[in-house]
Parts: C-alpha cells; sequence; structure tokens
C-alpha cells in the first residue's frame, strides 16, 4: 500500500485539475496536506469537501517569493516540518509566441518556473542542513519533452525537467526529485489546447481512454511514498503511449 501515514505535504495550484487530484488522493493515504492556491473560493470548496484537519489550506500567490517565502517561515514558526513538495501550480494561454506579450512571458515564467525555484530552494535548504530524508515532486509536461504549439509554456514544462534532474544531484543522498509528465489531461486547461492538436495527440494513442486527474494522481502517491525511495532525477510519462522513449 502507498502509505503516506503522517507525512506533511505541500502542493501548489491545489484547488483544481491535478492538484486537486493530488492532494485528495495523499490525504487519501494518511497524510497531511498544505494546499496552496491564489483561488480562495476554490479552496474553500475543498476545504469543505474534506471535512477533518488532514488538510490545511493557504492562499498563496506562487509568482511571488515573500508569499513562499513568509509561508515557509509562518510554517517554521509553528514548528511544522514538510516532509513532501510538489510542485503544481501552473497556467497555460494556449497560443502562439507570436500572441504573447511581455507580461504573459513573465506570468508563464514566474508561476511555471520560477516558483517551482523557489519552493524547492527553501525546502531543501532545511532539510540538507538538518540531515532529513525529504521528496520533491515536480508537474511537467509532455510538451516539455516534445514541444508545444504555445512555445513558451513547452518550455516553462522543459525548464521544470531539467531542474527535477539538477536538483536530484544538488539534494542527494537526502532528497529525491522526480517529475511527472503527462500527455493531455481531461482537465479544464484542455478547453485552451488547439482541437487539431487534441485530434492528432489521440490519433496517436495507444490506450484509448482519457488521461485523468486521478491518474497522474496515483503516481504522484507512489512517488511521494516510501516504495519509490530508489527513484531520483527521474521522468514518468503519462501519456497513453503517444510517445515511446
Amino acid at each position: 500500500m502507498h502509505s503516506l501515514k503522517d507525512k506533511i505535504i505541500i502542493v501548489t495550484g491545489a484547488a483544481r485539475g491535478i492538484g486537486r487530484s493530488i492532494t485528495l488522493e495523499c490525504i487519501k493515504y494518511g497524510a497531511i496536506v498544505f494546499a496552496l492556491d491564489i483561488n480562495k473560493l476554490d479552496l474553500v470548496k475543498l476545504k469543505n469537501e474534506i471535512k477533518n484537519d488532514q488538510i490545511k489550506t493557504y492562499v498563496v500567490d506562487v509568482s511571488k517569493y515573500e508569499e513562499i517565502n513568509n509561508l515557509f517561515l509562518n510554517l517554521k514558526k509553528d514548528k511544522i516540518n514538510p516532509d513532501c513538495l510538489v510542485n503544481n501550480a501552473g497556467i497555460y494561454y494556449g497560443q502562439s509566441i507570436f500572441k504573447y506579450n511581455n507580461s504573459e512571458i513573465d506570468n508563464i515564467i514566474n508561476i511555471n518556473v520560477k516558483s517551482a525555484i523557489y519552493f524547492s530552494k527553501i525546502f531543501a535548504a532545511t532539510k540538507i542542513k538538518n540531515k532529513e530524508k525529504g521528496v520533491i515532486l515536480n508537474i511537467s509536461s509532455v510538451s516539455g519533452q516534445d514541444g508545444s504549439s504555445d512555445a513558451i509554456y513547452g518550455l516553462s514544462k522543459s525548464a521544470l525537467i531539467g531542474l527535477t534532474k539538477s536538483n536530484a544531484i544538488n539534494f542527494s543522498p537526502y532528497i529525491r526529485v522526480n517529475a511527472i509528465a503527462p500527455g493531455i489531461v481531461d482537465t479544464q486547461m484542455l478547453r485552451k489546447v488547439p482541437k487539431d492538436r487534441v485530434n492528432n495527440y489521440r490519433k496517436s494513442e495507444l490506450i484509448k481512454d482519457h488521461i485523468l486527474p486521478i491518474d497522474v494522481a496515483n503516481t504522484a502517491v507512489f512517488l511521494l511514498s516510501d516504495l519509490s525511495k530508489n527513484y531520483t532525477g527521474a521522468i514518468f510519462d503519462i501519456n497513453n503511449g503517444c510517445y515511446l522513449r
């Protein structure tokens, strides 16, 4: 069994989609989850669904270093020591590079990339200083490996793969760092993906059951648990065999 009993796990972008499923599954397997999101209303809905003290919700703008740092300072003040970190927060515009303005480019880089850098850096510093075991899981994308019609989004997900491999080296032997690279997942974000892109992807899938957030969450639970104790620097493809490596 993928036991996460009493593990304290931080999940960013926890209010919707993949982050929400990861939060629910981690709680199901016994974890205490600090669910972070900028969307207060959806966090309230999530907390009301859980109805126990295994979930702690925090409104955090992950694009701002000060808010991330303050979160960790507050956790330290309350003597809370997270075991695991899931860098899931991300945005997707679904547009050509030629349509991007500078502000949108900054938003993608700040939320999809810089937040993962900041969270990883602060989380790992304490763990390594205290010589404690920990786990970081980055939610990348198939577009980070095989390109995207949205080039800025694609580069942000490629950056997470590079961060995963480099930090697996930098944070060893104390912290394991892995990533999941899902294909097209049935979430609200799917509506922004160009239809021809989706259709071509579907034709290439060897498994025809659509990938759901729960499918990504199942892999996340494995990677956060001790069952994956020998995995680090690895990228886990969940793409229905669309891309064979």
